[in-house]
């Protein structure tokens, strides 16, 4: 299992920035993917989750309305779309993926705010 992220980079307070996260190594439709972030000084946190089959998305209260989370299973990838942004936002951003029982992570992406 294989996840690779790009997109980040600096970006000024209330810009948007796109984040893909490229899968390979499993059967990338199956399975639930799901974006964290790490704060300097903080614990990793759970940003967004989409399932793989229906759809569903989950987001944290703290980006409800301004980030929203797809994916393309035909490119076996997922994505970030993150708007608004807010330099409490500033974070590395991690894909994940729970498969045959523990987690993979990517090495992440480094998405700074500031002006």
């Amino acid at each position: 299992v294989q996840l690779v992220e790009s997109g980040g980079g600096l970006v000024q307070p209330g810009g948007s920035l796109r984040l893909s996260c490229a899968a390979s190594g499993f059967t990338f439709s199956s399975y639930a993917m799901s974006w964290y972030r790490q704060a300097p000084g903080k614990e990793r946190e759970l940003v967004a989750a989409i399932v793989s089959t229906c759809g569903t998305r989950n987001y944290a209260d703290s980006v409800k309305g301004r980030f929203t989370i797809s994916r393309d299973n035909t490119k076996n990838t997922v994505y970030l779309q993150m708007n608004s942004l807010k330099p409490d936002d500033t974070a590395v951003y991690y894909c994940k993926t729970y498969y045959f029982g523990r987690n993979y992570w990517g090495r992440g992406t480094q998405v700074p705010v500031s002006s």
